[in-house]
C-alpha cells in the first residue's frame, strides 16, 4: 500500500530525481519504497508526509481515502490535483514574505488612486496575504470602518510568469483576483499586473485595473513611512515609479 500511495503522490512531480532531492532521500532507497521492498524510518516518513500534506496512514490506507484536514472547495478530492496545496509552490525567490506597498486606480472613482500596505507570509508552507481596505473606500460605500470590516485575507498561487492572488473580505463578502509578474528594477522589488473585482458591470465604475506591488525594506522606518502615504491619493501624489507603471493615461485592456 505504501509503494502504491507513494507512486500516486509522486505522479505530479517533474521527475523522481527532483522529488528525491526535495525530500533529501537517496534515489535507490526511494525506488525501494516505490517497489514496496522497504519502509522509511519514522523521521523519513515524517518528511514524506509533511511534503505531500498527508499522515502516516499512507502506510496502510489508500491515499485517496485519507482526510488531510483540508476543508472547503480547495480541500475537495476532486480538486486536489488542481488547486489544493498549489500555494506551497510559491517559492520565496518568486514572491518573498514581507510588507508590500501597492497602488491601483480606484474601482469607484477613475480620478482617484488607492495606495495601501499588504503583508505576504507563509504558514504551514502556504503563501498567504493580508491587507485592509482603505477607510475612504468603506465610507464611500456606506460601510463600517472597523478593522474587522476592512480586513482582507487571501492565498497566493503560482502562475506561469508570476503569481495570482485570490483575496476576500470577511465571510467572503467580496472577492478580488490579481495577477502579478516580477519587474526588473534596481532592487528587484517590484511586481506589476492587474486586479479585478467580483462585481456587476457598471457605467460608473470599473472592474479591472493595473496593479503595482513594491516590497519594502524590512525596517520600521520604511514601513511607517509608507503607512503615512496610504489611502485615496491623486495622480500627482503617487510615487513617480508607481505612476509610471500604472500608465494612468493609457486605458487598461
Amino acid at each position: 500500500m505504501f509503494g502504491a500511495n507513494l507512486r500516486q503522490l509522486a505522479r505530479d512531480s517533474a521527475s523522481i530525481s527532483a522529488l528525491c532531492r526535495d525530500l533529501q532521500i537517496n534515489r535507490t532507497q526511494f525506488n525501494r519504497y516505490l517497489a514496496g521492498e522497504s519502509f522509511p524510518r519514522p523521521d523519513v516518513l515524517h518528511r514524506i508526509c509533511s511534503f505531500f500534506g498527508v499522515d502516516a496512514r499512507i502506510l496502510l490506507e489508500p491515499v485517496s481515502d485519507i482526510h488531510t484536514g483540508a476543508t472547503g472547495a480547495f480541500g475537495q478530492p476532486e480538486l486536489r490535483e488542481f488547486l489544493n496545496q498549489t500555494s506551497e509552490k510559491v517559492e520565496e525567490t518568486l514572491f518573498p514574505s514581507g510588507i508590500y506597498r501597492f497602488s491601483r486606480r480606484s474601482f469607484m472613482k477613475s480620478d482617484v488612486f488607492v495606495v495601501g500596505l499588504a503583508r505576504v507570509y507563509r504558514k504551514d508552507k502556504t503563501c498567504l496575504i493580508r491587507s485592509f481596505e482603505a477607510r475612504e473606500a468603506m465610507v464611500s460605500q456606506g460601510l463600517e470602518t472597523t478593522g474587522a470590516e476592512r480586513e482582507m485575507r487571501g492565498a497566493v498561487l503560482p502562475q506561469e510568469g508570476g503569481v495570482a492572488m485570490l483575496i476576500s473580505r470577511r465571510n467572503s463578502m467580496t472577492f478580488s483576483f490579481s495577477f502579478l509578474s516580477p519587474l526588473s528594477s534596481f532592487k528587484n522589488n517590484y511586481w506589476i499586473g492587474y486586479t479585478a473585482r467580483t462585481a456587476p458591470e457598471s457605467v460608473t465604475g470599473t472592474r479591472a485595473t493595473r496593479l503595482v506591488f513594491e516590497k519594502l525594506d524590512n525596517t520600521c522606518a520604511a514601513v511607517l513611512g509608507a503607512a503615512r502615504r496610504t489611502g485615496f491619493l491623486s495622480a500627482d501624489q503617487l510615487l513617480p515609479y508607481h505612476r509610471t507603471q500604472l500608465q494612468i493615461d493609457t486605458p487598461f485592456r
